[in-house]
């Protein structure tokens, strides 16, 4: 009898654990959880960017200007993100895709969350190590080192640029992101004012009975109120997805 009891509970929590489909998690993060791993950002820095005004080094017209300060002032970030290690925000995301099915849109261009192990990456505004012709945008390249420079080629023999999306340019993957916010079971924003569109209207595609979590050191400008079922949490990145995180698994999570 016993026997037949515990094969019988067997067979009960295997088809569970067959038919359980885990949540659907959607992550929204920004600069802030980067300037924890020492990515330097121009969130706050008046429309300066290491000294250089945005427009200069961030745009179309930036780029037709002067092209060998681009890729110089780019080759200079990407030095820099070499060296950056990924945080405990970072990290408490890639665990979390253990226990939820994980996206992560990321306005960031590092390659911090890849580091830290998530496989589920949207970069809205482009990769920082990678580069594309400026004949053909589908012609993207993986870059080797941290150099790019005047008269590096596409196979079409147009010079190479920065695959970032600057001011002024269209966000290629802005589509995608928003079919994953519809779908989301619960969704979290890390490290972003919620001020930079179209991201920041990403929440607005979001269910209204779907759980939101807004994690910031500071309130964003914005009326956190309109929206149902929100959790402000004030505290920097590593610390305030660290604690979600363990409460998400306890919450949401199948065992």
């Amino acid at each position: 009898m016993l026997i037949s009891l515990w094969k019988t509970w067997k067979q009960i929590k295997t088809i569970n654990f067959m038919t359980y489909t885990r949540k659907k998690l959607v992550v929204l993060s920004g600069a802030g959880i980067s300037a924890e791993s020492g990515i330097r950002t121009f969130r706050d820095s008046g429309g300066l960017w290491e000294d250089h005004d945005i427009l200069d080094v961030a745009s179309p017209m930036g780029w037709q200007k002067n092209p060998a300060l681009v890729l110089e002032f780019y080759n200079q970030r990407r030095k820099q993100a070499l060296n950056a290690q990924p945080n405990d925000g970072h990290k408490a995301l890639a665990h979390l895709e253990k226990f939820f099915d994980v996206t992560i849109i990321t306005q960031n261009v590092d390659n911090l969350h890849e580091k830290a192990g998530s496989t589920n990456v949207i970069h809205l505004h482009g990769e920082l190590f990678k580069a594309r012709s400026t004949a053909d945008p589908n012609l993207v390249y993986e870059l080797k080192d941290w150099q790019l420079n005047l008269g590096d080629k596409c196979e079409k023999g147009s010079q190479l640029r920065p695959h970032i999306v600057w001011f002024y340019e269209e966000v290629p993957m802005m589509e995608v992101a928003v079919q994953e916010a519809m779908q989301a079971d619960i969704f979290i924003v890390v490290g972003t004012s919620l001020v930079v569109y179209p991201a920041a209207g990403l929440i607005d595609y979001v269910a209204r009975e779907v759980p939101k979590y807004v994690i910031d050191i500071e309130k964003p400008n914005i009326n956190l109120h309109r929206y149902h079922n929100l959790t402000f949490i004030q505290e920097k990145a590593s610390v305030g997805l660290t604690r979600l995180s363990e409460e998400l698994i306890q919450k949401f999570a199948f065992f």
